[in-house]
């Protein structure tokens, strides 16, 4: 009687036991258990301190007992519990104000999985998902196991380590080694001498008096059957792990991957995520999908729970576009010029464009010209030609070398521009080229300082050309000067000399758009903050204090609020962020105050901005306290 008293209470165990994952089944379906995703409180319990906490590291490689990652051990009870598991209570809001800073957005919100959806043989895999305008992007996934189901995975690592081990890595296992040992003793005595010798045996060595060879006798008394079938075991290897290894435990791209032994209540974790955000981003949405896996099959998709809505505030959005204007003064008449290295041969004035680089420095010198002609706003007066030409030779043959020159120039430019712009063309000459050749001296590093300082002494004072060039010629570096410094001097300066179409005045006050400063405007809606700080520095005003502010360089921020005008509403307002982030909260909370007084509105504002939220609270606990009195 006792007997089967005791079988009929097994039976009923075993029949409750196998019914409780088909009840959990049946309610997850139902809706009756769900996964929960919500926002966290705002402020979140703190936990407790407990100086008995341990800290278990991650197990890199595979072990008997459950993997943990992210996990603290419990000195009292000795349990693993995840870091990351947060007692918080719940809230019901599904929506979140998040700020912007310094082109980042951090959000964060709790993944509540309840206990009956828990159980030790399942695993479940929970995908988070993040819609960012029109991209949907995969965040990193949750995993909480079962302690049967990783004790199942880590066994079919096991299973498939002794395959492994079952895979003969010793070559010596395929032969008869005692067998061939004693052949080679009897037939080929020398080589048996040198068995722990790794010297090669010549072929004639290596057969004996019968016409057997080493390799005939290797080949004999070798296993090929065990051999093929090793090899046939090595093919196998990615076939048995997938066979042994139904699930493998993913170590990489898990926010959290940890075994739950026993679950007394629902399990909650804290998900933080960062990104960099986009220019004008509004908002980004979370949602939730998760799978439970039974014997690494999936087993059932889990009801997806209502999505959550992050609101993002950006510094951007702060920005004053209004535009700015500059004052320019614009002159009647304008001046430009540009210069070319013509070589000419010696003593011709002959403009040969094959000699050195004359065809591309030419082309460059009548693209200069036809830019200046196509600018609608100047009318050309006239476009002056000057030749130059080192001191060597004399003064007087240098100068009508140098004017025969910068005629030839302006007969060879003549050709490529249109008839009614001939007549703007003019020669001229520049002889010797000394002020050019002073400046090269001075700042050229091979010549002497002392012999420098003689050179430019001598020009300076200079009242015969021909006179001053035999005295350089005297000196050491005078090769050097005739080389390195004198073909720089034989030059063709082009002078335009321009005015202004339609202007009667010599000179005229106007303003215009400052491109620059709308440039980095555009900067900061962009979140290209680096570029918005360079631009914006220099102006001094709100936007600059704002660029300073999002690049977070709040000091920098301060000293320009501090020279900006206290009735300004949003100057007070930046000045009250800015000092609650250095912790000046007392006067913070003052300008606060003072940017309500004229505007209102920022009342609202305020509770887009993590810094000023708190002030805010703080402004309405004073007049709760207020009220209440």
């Amino acid at each position: 009687m006792c007997s089967d008293m005791r079988f009929c209470v097994l039976i009923l165990l075993v029949s409750l036991v196998s019914c409780t994952p088909y009840r959990k089944i049946q309610k997850i379906r139902s809706g009756e258990v769900e996964m929960r995703l919500s926002v966290p409180d705002e402020k979140p319990d703190e936990p407790e301190d407990d100086a008995d906490m341990q800290i278990d590291s991650i197990r890199s490689t595979l072990s008997d007992e459950p993997l943990i990652m992210n996990a603290i051990r419990d000195s009292e009870t000795g349990e693993m519990v995840a870091t990351d598991v947060i007692s918080a209570s719940k809230v019901t809001a599904r929506f979140r104000n998040v700020a912007e800073r310094a082109g980042y957005v951090s959000i964060s919100f709790d993944v509540t999985v309840p206990a009956g959806m828990s159980d030790s043989q399942w695993q479940l895999k929970i995908r988070p998902f993040m819609a960012i305008e029109t991209d949907t992007l995969a965040l990193d996934p949750v995993y909480i196991t079962g302690s049967a189901y990783r004790a199942s995975q880590l066994k079919g690592y096991e299973r498939y380590r002794a395959f492994l081990r079952s895979i003969i890595t010793d070559t010596t296992d395929f032969l008869r080694l005692n067998q061939l040992e004693i052949f080679l003793e009897r037939h080929f005595p020398e080589t048996y001498a040198m068995k722990t010798d790794s010297t090669i045996i010549s072929e004639p060595m290596a057969e004996n008096l019968f016409g057997v060879t080493q390799r005939d006798a290797l080949n004999h008394y070798s296993r090929h059957l065990k051999w093929k079938a090793n090899e046939r075991r090595k093919g196998r290897r990615d076939r048995m792990f997938r066979k042994y290894v139904k699930d493998p435990i993913e170590r990489e791209g898990i926010r959290l991957d940890t075994v739950l032994v026993g679950v007394d209540g629902d399990f909650i974790y804290r998900y933080e995520h960062t990104f960099r955000s986009r220019p004008r981003l509004k908002k980004v949405m979370i949602s939730l999908k998760g799978s439970l896996y039974e014997k690494g099959e999936p087993l059932l998709e889990l009801p997806f729970p209502d999505d959550l809505t992050f609101y993002i505030s950006s510094l951007s959005t702060l920005a004053d576009e209004r535009p700015k204007y500059r004052m320019l003064v614009l002159e009647r008449r304008a001046y430009d010029n540009t210069k070319a290295l013509i070589d000419f041969h010696l003593g011709s004035s002959e403009v040969d464009t094959l000699l050195g680089d004359n065809a591309s420095e030419m082309k460059r010198v009548r693209k200069c010209i036809d830019d200046v002609f196509a600018r609608e706003e100047f009318v050309l007066d006239s476009l002056v030609i000057v030749a130059s030409c080192s001191p060597e030779g004399s003064y007087a043959s240098n100068r009508k070398l140098s004017k025969a020159r910068s005629e030839a120039v302006m007969k060879h430019i003549g050709e490529y521009v249109p008839e009614e712009w001939r007549d703007s063309l003019r020669a001229s000459a520049l002889p010797e080229n000394w002020e050019q050749l002073a400046r090269l001296i001075e700042n050229d590093t091979v010549i002497l300082s002392s012999q420098r300082v003689r050179m430019l002494e001598m020009i300076e004072g200079m009242k015969d050309p021909d006179r001053t060039e035999r005295m350089l010629s005297a000196f050491p570096e005078y090769r050097y000067l005739r080389e390195k410094l004198y073909p720089k001097l034989r030059s063709v300066r082009f002078d335009f000399y321009l005015h202004r179409a339609g202007m009667v005045k010599d000179t005229v006050h106007t303003t215009e758009l400052d491109s620059l400063y709308m440039e980095g405007i555009q900067a900061l809606k962009d979140l290209d903050y680096r570029k918005a700080v360079s631009i914006l520095r220099p102006y001094d005003d709100y936007n600059a204090a704002l660029a300073f502010m999002s690049a977070d360089y709040n000091h920098s921020a301060l000293d320009v609020l501090n020279r900006l005008d206290d009735t300004d509403p949003k100057v007070c307002y930046l000045k009250a962020m800015v000092l609650s982030r250095l912790g000046q909260d007392g006067e913070a909370m003052k300008y606060f105050d003072l940017s309500l007084a004229y505007d209102p509105y920022l009342e609202h504002r305020a509770n887009l901005d993590p810094e000023m939220y708190k002030l805010v609270k703080q402004r309405q606990k004073t007049f709760n306290i207020y009220d209440y009195e």
